[in-house]
């Protein structure tokens, strides 16, 4: 999987076909499967990690689910689909977002890629894409932008995109400088990883 690094403040000017079957398949899908209970992964040193959905899914209009220049970089996101898992231990909570881009401005994450091929994406200047998802009474109800340490993103050339925000769940603030552990990073990407697979079924 290779990496592409972004600018948020740059102007992203090429396009990709859309496909709108893409979209319609997404809305079609059950949510448990888009967002599955539990899904696997593993540590930095390959022990078995398990990260718990931890609240159901909710849709959200794009400007909330997502930074506002992150928006720059999702023309053609029409709605979105989130939900915050937190690992079995409790220690960490991820926020995942579900959308298709459609609709002839789709650009950004997805220009110049394609289709059928996936690519990791890294935003310059931000810790995250999309905006944390709190749950309350569980192990996310603290999980706010101040608690985001890292996001990850993935995207394909139909328009397919997942990202990611992580933090901890004692409601830690992030503070500028700090290093991100690379468990908690590893969180991150594994899920949009996973979760972007699951859009391809």
């Amino acid at each position: 999987m290779s990496v592409v690094l972004l600018a948020l403040m740059s102007t992203v000017s090429p396009t990709v076909p859309t496909v709108p079957a893409a979209a319609e398949r997404w809305h079609a899908s059950p949510a448990p499967r888009l967002f599955p209970a539990a899904v696997p992964g593993t540590s930095p040193s390959g022990a078995r990690v398990t990260y718990l959905l931890a609240g159901a899914p909710r849709e959200t209009p794009c400007r909330q689910a997502f930074r506002p220049a992150a928006l720059r970089l999702l023309r053609g996101c029409v709605t979105v689909l989130r939900a915050t898992y937190a690992d079995s231990t409790q220690t960490y909570v991820v926020t995942a977002a579900v959308t298709v881009l459609a609709g002839p401005a789709t650009a950004g994450v997805t220009a110049g890629i394609p289709p059928g091929t996936t690519v990791a994406v890294r935003a310059k200047r931000t810790r995250a894409l999309v905006r944390p998802l709190a749950v309350a009474g569980g192990p996310a109800e603290r999980f706010g932008w101040r608690q985001c340490f890292t996001g990850f993103a993935v995207a394909s050339g139909d328009g397919r995109v997942v990202a990611t925000s992580a933090g901890y769940a004692d409601g830690r603030p992030y503070r500028r400088g700090w290093p991100v552990v690379p468990r908690l990073a590893l969180g991150a990407r594994q899920l949009a990883e996973a979760l972007h697979r699951n859009l391809a079924r």
